[in-house]
């Protein structure tokens, strides 16, 4: 079914997390190539942040509409976003989106959108649809196989999860139990925003390596399960900055350097940061490091790092503050391999670039990813001792292993054999979701 005919509008709603704003960008992008109108909703930093990623092909179908987060301590409007936002004012954060509920209706009343597409923590925003008579579906940026398990745990239920490759270790478990009961408002807001969508949910899979896990998926929450495939976000312009780190890795032999990355979120305590830097000292491969700090908080590159590191790894290694292209970095033929908090987006942009991980799970959902990167074989998961602290001798370990020895050539070549595999199928997810929102929308 064509959705030209139709001319649908879509406002999109995603959390306020670059992990969330991304793939919801992307999933515009392919939309919009099929006709759709969309309007992309969130906080004014939020919006800025991407405008660079709509390029004039998309400038005319997706419009940037701002949500005014309602005032409170200690969040001025800088702080409405989670990247570098400190820790401690993440439930903060989620009070005031939450409690931009009403901003959101008048949006909404003003638009008159034919659909709305929403995060996992929004039932409100799904009840603001309903109200006015808009259909509204769910869009996780999670895998099948972590929401599955989320949610047999919440079932609180005494039967084993059916797939004993996804599990988490007992100080994973009480990290994630924590992090549920520090969340403020209602604690089945995740499981009443999952009842609320309309027929179907949108997740960001593939049915090649999470198909087990989708159809349990549809079997416990009694609705389909669309994937859209990955939407790994396109490579933008190059600036000097992006130049520099790529005349760097020009001069490295192909497959011989790690990209070291922790997402936009996590923000690495200085233990783990020594850890990490005396693991990538004693593996021997070249190194391109990209370290975050809060915002506000003013920490040099040099005192974060163990004293003389950088005069002893010398060119062997580069260290970014803040951001890099991870999507243009991995693609560079001198990367043999990514280490990774293992979030969903880097996990699918390893997979669509063939390039093995090195998994160091940090919180929520990262350790399923981590196990699942095992499980498929495209990497191997640097071991934490019993108290979940890393270790710079396993990390060293096992980038070597990906990355240089003969062990490791199972999982170079599952990297790639997934790749094309991803690659090869093109579109085909996007096709069967702009399938389901016509008929949504028509039937509405």
């Amino acid at each position: 079914m064509e959705a030209k005919k139709n001319n649908i509008s879509v406002l999109m709603l995603p959390w306020l997390a670059h992990g969330h704003i991304s793939p919801f960008l992307e999933l515009a992008k392919k939309l919009t190539n099929r006709n759709f109108h969309i309007y992309m909703c969130s906080t004014p930093i939020n919006l800025s942040s991407i405008k660079k990623n709509i390029t004039k092909k998309y400038c005319e179908s997706i419009e940037l509409v701002e949500l005014h987060l309602p005032s409170l301590p200690n969040l001025p409007p800088h702080y409405h976003t989670t990247n570098g936002l400190p820790p401690h004012l993440m439930n903060t954060l989620k009070t005031a989106f939450e409690n931009a509920s009403p901003n959101f209706s008048k949006i909404l009343q003003t638009l008159k959108p034919d659909l709305v597409v929403y995060d996992y923590n929004q039932p409100w925003a799904a009840d603001s649809a309903s109200s006015v008579n808009i259909p509204a579906v769910q869009f996780l940026t999670f895998g099948a196989a972590v929401v599955s398990l989320a949610i047999h745990i919440s079932d609180d239920t005494e039967d084993k999860f059916p797939f004993p490759e996804i599990y988490l270790h007992e100080y994973e478990m009480l990290s994630l139990k924590e992090a549920v009961k520090e969340a403020p408002g209602n604690k089945y807001s995740f499981d009443e925003a999952i009842k609320l969508s309309r027929d179907i949910i949108l997740v960001k899979t593939c049915r090649d390596f999470e198909g087990k896990y989708i159809d349990y998926l549809s079997n416990l929450v009694s609705k389909k399960i669309v994937p859209v495939g990955s939407l790994v976000q396109e490579s933008i312009a190059r600036d000097d900055h992006d130049e520099e780190i790529m005349q760097w890795l020009d001069k490295k032999e192909k497959c011989s350097t790690v990209f070291v990355s922790f997402g936009s979120e996590y923000f690495l305590s200085k233990e783990d940061i020594f850890a990490v830097a005396r693991g990538l000292e004693r593996s021997k491969v070249n190194f391109i490091w990209v370290i975050r700090f809060p915002l506000g908080e003013r920490i040099s590159i040099r005192d974060a790092l163990p004293e003389g590191y950088l005069e002893r790894v010398g060119e062997r290694g580069m260290v970014i503050e803040g951001w890099a292209p991870q999507a243009t970095i991995l693609q560079h033929p001198s990367i043999g391999g990514f280490v990774s908090h293992c979030g969903w987006s880097s996990f699918m942009e390893s997979m669509k670039f063939g390039v093995p991980i090195i998994a160091m799970p940090m919180h929520i959902d990262q350790p399923m990813n981590a196990r699942l990167v095992e499980y498929i074989r495209m990497g191997v998961e640097a071991a934490r001792d019993e108290g979940g602290k890393l270790q710079s001798e396993e990390i060293a370990n096992t980038i070597r292993k990906v990355l240089v020895e003969e062990s490791g050539e199972d999982v170079r070549n599952k990297a790639k054999e997934l790749s094309e595999k991803m690659n090869a199928k093109g579109d085909e997810e996007i096709d069967g979701v702009v399938e389901e929102l016509v008929a949504l929308c028509s039937n509405k």
